[in-house]
């Protein structure tokens, strides 16, 4: 069928070989129809990028009363990381004040992200969505443009278009505050251990770093998938080398801790022989010994900003200008020091 003309729910059905009605039931994930049937409608309606027409979502009502939050991460670590809980935090009780909830799923991979808008624009289950870690060449914006679907970015810099409303955090300002500070003691060797390279944070801290050669800095990234397991294999490498860096900044805290915890294995003394410190602060970050440097960021202050923009951008005409996120602050802590010699 045309790609130019609007598909309908009887198109739907003709392609299926089914009822319009079985369709319905299928696309709103309701009982009525096979698990073979159900499958094979949504691939259909997948195929041509179904949606409700305006029509039909008078029908049931112009609002769904919830947002939508696909979180990209490895469901095992996600709670572990502070950052997501007191966001998420601040996102449900920014939401909760005005009777909104919030559909909130895991999901393992960019493309299962993407099918998830399709689906949820499709069965009309959520009024707009929160996207987290912009990445380069995004697929995102575009298909949630096409979709119709308003959307709030939060990110480490400005949208480069306009094109969608983006709350950002100045993640080159950030790097220059973590990585600065450590040139300024002295340290001529820092290792960066990232999460996925893809991600607009990790490419904005690694030019930040690289940068850093001009002040006599030799900068190194090693890419992680943010596990704790992942983390310790690549600071047990890190250690073993005859020549250690003289310090190692991770993206976040519980990557910090499990790296002090190889540090203690190997008996490589911080911050006598080595340096830690972290992009994201947590309770526990000042907790254990010797307690790590990090960058502390009001999340919750985040969570909420991000929800009210979000409900801002769902009662606007136009995609609404860019704003920053809260600004962060180095903690100073007992795992940086100046380097030995």
């Amino acid at each position: 069928m045309p790609r130019s003309k609007r598909v309908t729910i009887a198109d739907i059905a003709r392609q299926a070989g089914v009822s319009p009605g079985a369709v319905s039931f299928a696309l709103n994930g309701r009982p009525g129809v096979s698990e073979e049937t159900r499958q094979r409608i949504l691939a259909i309606a997948d195929q041509h990028d179904w949606r409700p027409s305006s029509t039909a979502r008078a029908l049931v009502g112009a609002h769904a009363g919830v947002i939508g939050f696909a979180v990209n991460r490895p469901a095992r670590t996600l709670g572990t990381e502070a950052f997501f809980t007191d966001l998420i935090a601040g996102v449900q009780s920014s939401l909760a004040a005005r009777r909104i909830g919030m559909q909130l799923v895991v999901v393992p991979t960019l493309e299962e992200e993407l099918d998830t808008y399709r689906r949820w624009r499709r069965a009309n289950q959520v009024d707009g969505v929160l996207v987290l870690d912009p990445r380069v060449d995004d697929p995102r914006p575009e298909l949630l443009r096409t979709l119709g679907l308003p959307s709030i970015t939060i990110g480490g810099q400005p949208s480069p278009d306009g094109e969608h409303a983006t709350l950002w955090l100045d993640d080159s300002a950030a790097a220059e505050t973590v990585f600065g500070y450590l040139a300024r003691l002295g340290h001529r060797h820092i290792v960066y251990i990232s999460g996925a390279a893809a991600h607009e944070h990790v490419r904005l801290r690694r030019g930040v770093l690289d940068a850093m050669s001009a002040r006599g800095v030799r900068g190194e990234v090693v890419e992680t998938d943010y596990s704790p397991s992942q983390v310790s294999t690549v600071m047990r490498s890190l250690l073993s080398r005859a020549e250690l860096p003289t310090a190692v900044v991770f993206d976040n805290d519980m990557m910090a801790i499990a790296g002090l915890r190889v540090t203690q294995e190997m008996g490589v003394r911080v911050p006598g022989e080595l340096s830690l410190a972290s992009f994201d602060d947590s309770i526990v970050t000042g907790l254990v010994h010797p307690s790590i440097t990090c960058l502390t960021r009001d999340t919750f202050l985040l969570g909420e900003r991000a929800a009210d923009f979000l409900l801002e951008q769902l009662d606007a005409s136009e995609v609404l200008p860019d704003r920053m996120g809260p600004v962060p602050t180095l903690t100073v802590r007992e795992s940086t020091g100046r380097p030995q010699g």
